[in-house]
């Protein structure tokens, strides 16, 4: 077990929201931040998760926060050298990140929250109700002059995933022989990203954890943050827009105003499935749920002209197979139009020993053909290495932590993602957390046993020029 202490922390800490995360969180940031544990408060809208904080010697607080109250219940808890980590739903993230810069206090949240209402309400258009647009939005808060850290979206993805690319990209360019110094730069990393061939990069996740007790009807079942994961389900799906793509989606919409680095689809992400792989499942289905990355390293990736006109940009985006219970209670909204089931269960003591979350980034179209680089992490390990965990909720957990750390070494940065920040040092943080992080590659295509010479029993609409379309990707 890893028991370096990589900071010293003399302010107080206040985590808010406490679910899976949280609770996951916190035993490693008392292992590795030195901070007092009567200066670290958990605030909650329900007492889920109490008689951990009572364990650990913490201060927890049952309140709901809300658009009418945060500012005053909040003031009290982070002021000038305080670190605020956001890990609630329905609360916004930018309103909590303006508060943060008032106060001078320190920010990370693993997602770009809006206020409840944000991801379904009716009156909103798609766009509005699109994680572009929230982006979009917290971006404006950057001002190019020094202000406290605000790290957003650093969980695991988004967040740890970035890293991930980054390095994978470094592994890539030596194993086809090509020299250079390590990118700096967004722009160094853009150009290495093009010469180096990648036209896609998949966020391709398959976690296989089970629970001894299945899932029962009416229930969902999930290995983190329900709540989280249904109203990004429910989202219109998105990724961002390659400048490879010669076949734009019949139901793809792009944006008027922005970066325009990504595209959504008007349907949500629960329905959307495409082709994938990683090393231990193979090639599988995965559901394009919507998630900061996509656009965050569609847009740090691309490369213009002289004339601000886009010469390169991969297309980017999620392909996830959720625990199979939680593919099961998908499909049960699915039936219900979007219906939650009454009964939420997440699952982490009664998991099976052996399932494996196996999360990273599969890089296509380059002169290796597939190339997928990350962590698969087993729950036995996980057990191993940290309280209050599955495997899933310790990659998420492992990223806060080395994103934390780098916060407090970097206090000054303003609003950065996790594309702006120093990989190397939050790999180095967060590996010890992640099991084995391994690289393979794959002649793998989502062409595989459907072009005419493999005699498929279905004709579908491909393209065998260039099989790293998205349209080869998409299930119909």
């Amino acid at each position: 077990m890893v028991s370096k202490q990589y900071a010293e922390f003399p302010g107080r800490i206040c985590i808010l929201g406490f679910g899976s995360i949280g609770q996951g969180v916190l035993p490693l940031l008392l292992r590795h931040i030195g901070v007092s544990h009567e200066n670290v408060t958990i605030v909650s809208a329900d007492p889920y998760g109490a008689d951990i904080a009572l364990k650990y010697g913490v201060n927890f607080i049952k309140r709901k926060i809300t658009r009418a109250n945060y500012k005053e219940q909040m003031s009290r808890l982070i002021g000038k050298g305080d670190f605020l980590l956001n890990l609630s739903v329905d609360v916004s993230s930018i309103a909590l990140i303006e508060l943060c810069r008032e106060v001078g206090a320190l920010y990370l949240d693993t997602c770009i929250e809006p206020w409840i209402g944000g991801y379904d309400e009716p009156k909103l258009s798609m766009a509005e109700r699109t994680n572009y647009a929230l982006r979009e939005k917290a971006l404006k808060l950057q001002t190019g002059i020094p202000a406290p850290t605000a790290v957003v979206a650093h969980g695991a993805n988004p967040g740890l995933v970035s890293h991930l690319l980054k390095e994978a990209l470094l592994n890539l360019r030596t194993d086809l022989g090509m020299n250079g110094k390590k990118p700096t730069t967004k722009e160094e990393w853009a150009e290495l990203a093009q010469k180096l061939g990648v036209k896609v990069v998949h966020i391709a996740e398959r976690d296989n954890q089970r629970s001894y007790i299945p899932k029962q009807v009416g229930e969902f079942v999930n290995t983190w943050s329900i709540g989280g994961f249904y109203a990004e389900g429910n989202q219109p799906a998105e990724l961002g827009w390659g400048s490879h793509e010669k076949y734009f989606p019949a139901d793809g919409r792009e944006h008027k105003n922005g970066r325009k680095s990504s595209i959504y689809l008007e349907q949500p992400g629960i329905l959307t499935q495409v082709r994938s792989w990683t090393p231990l499942e193979g090639a599988y289905h995965g559901f394009i749920i919507t998630h900061n990355e996509s656009i965050s390293i569609a847009d740090y990736f691309t490369v213009k002209d002289g004339e601000g006109k886009v010469t390169y940009r991969p297309t980017v985006h999620y392909a996830y197979h959720p625990c199979d219970g939680a593919v099961l209670s998908l499909h049960e909204v699915a039936g219900k139009n979007g219906k939650i089931q009454a009964k939420h269960k997440l699952i982490v003591e009664e998991i099976m020993p052996g399932g494996v979350d196996e999360l990273g980034v599969l890089l296509m179209g380059h002169g290796k053909g597939a190339y997928w680089y990350g962590s698969q992490l087993s729950i036995d390990q996980t057990r191993v290495l940290a309280p209050y965990n599955n495997a899933t909720s310790l990659q998420v957990a492992a990223s806060v932590l080395g994103a934390f750390v780098w916060a407090i070494e970097n206090p000054e940065k303003g609003l950065v993602e996790a594309d702006d920040i120093d990989h190397t040092r939050v790999l180095e943080i967060a590996k010890p957390y992640l099991g084995i992080i391994t690289g393979e590659y794959s002649k793998w295509t989502p062409l595989e046993g459907r072009t005419p010479t493999d005699s498929p029993l279905f004709v579908e609409d491909i393209d065998e020029s260039d099989p790293w379309q998205f349209k080869n990707f998409r299930v119909s």
